[in-house]
């Protein structure tokens, strides 16, 4: 009698490209609806899942994944700011702002040529106005 061998034995994965048009493959989540003739998607209430909190959360025994009494993480961008005559480091997180300025101080000749094209192109703009 005939017997396959082990590769040919082997689950293969099945993607859409193996198959006619049509098929999902879906992530194995299950539906929470249907198509509507016209095309969109109603939801069946029935199907939505739902999670039911339990009334005494300061005793209940099962504790979430994140600790609530886990310190904060520290950022690693600081910040030097003045208050009462004082300056002090303050943790900040970083701003659009705060890139571009440290991105300028750390390209000036980027910066320059930037600006002076900037800088011809309104004079172009000017002249051929006049």
């Amino acid at each position: 009698m005939f017997k396959p061998s082990q590769p040919m034995m082997a689950r293969l994965r099945l993607t859409t490209k193996q198959v006619n048009g049509g098929y999902y493959k879906g992530t194995r989540t299950g539906s929470m609806g249907y198509f509507d003739p016209k095309g969109n998607y109603v939801i069946d209430w029935k199907k939505v899942r739902t999670y039911v909190v339990p009334e005494d959360l300061d005793t209940f025994k099962l504790t979430p994944f994140v600790s609530k009494r886990m310190a904060p993480t520290p950022s690693a961008y600081k910040k030097r700011v003045e208050r009462n005559g004082r300056m002090n480091t303050v943790i900040d997180g970083l701003k659009g702002q705060d890139f571009l300025d440290q991105w300028y101080s750390s390209n000036p000749d980027e910066v320059l040529s930037r600006e002076t094209a900037e800088q011809e192109a309104v004079d172009e703009l000017k002249t051929s106005k006049q």
